[in-house]
């Protein structure tokens, strides 16, 4: 007796949930699909963009990289900063910050200069690229 009553509810629960899929959720199913290829395309377009930065940040990380050797030393540390001083007197605020500190810090400062500029050029990228995704989005809904 008790598993004919199982039988029944789980034949009974079987219809309704057919039944509402069929009726309802199928139909939803597509009215979902726009949003989720919507969403897929931003997410797309935001990771390329962010990237991007990491590439150009990781060539200012290979630059000054290039630079350092083994036996660089703190007298080569110094006549860099003198000449950094020259050739940029009208160059990065992180440049001349770090004359007259150690080597590190020079590259330190090279580094993070580099890495404002990446930043800089990216926010420049960014119109263009809400541009791009507003004229996709528009044509999708």
């Amino acid at each position: 007796m008790v598993d004919q009553a199982q039988f029944r509810i789980q034949e009974a629960m079987t219809a309704l949930v057919d039944d509402l899929d069929k009726t309802y959720l199928r139909g939803m199913q597509n009215c979902s699909t726009p949003l989720t290829q919507a969403q897929s395309f931003v997410q797309n377009e935001l990771s390329q963009f962010q990237e991007r930065l990491q590439r150009c940040v990781m060539v200012c990380q290979d630059r000054v990289r290039d630079q350092v050797t083994a036996d660089t030393s703190e007298s080569q540390e110094q006549q860099r900063n003198s000449s950094l001083s020259i050739a940029n007197a009208a160059g990065s605020v992180f440049r001349q910050a770090a004359l007259g500190r150690d080597g590190v810090s020079v590259y330190k400062a090279e580094f993070e200069g580099c890495a404002m500029q990446c930043v800089d050029e990216h926010i420049q990228l960014m119109p263009s690229i809400k541009k791009r995704i507003a004229a996709v989005l528009a044509k999708k809904s």
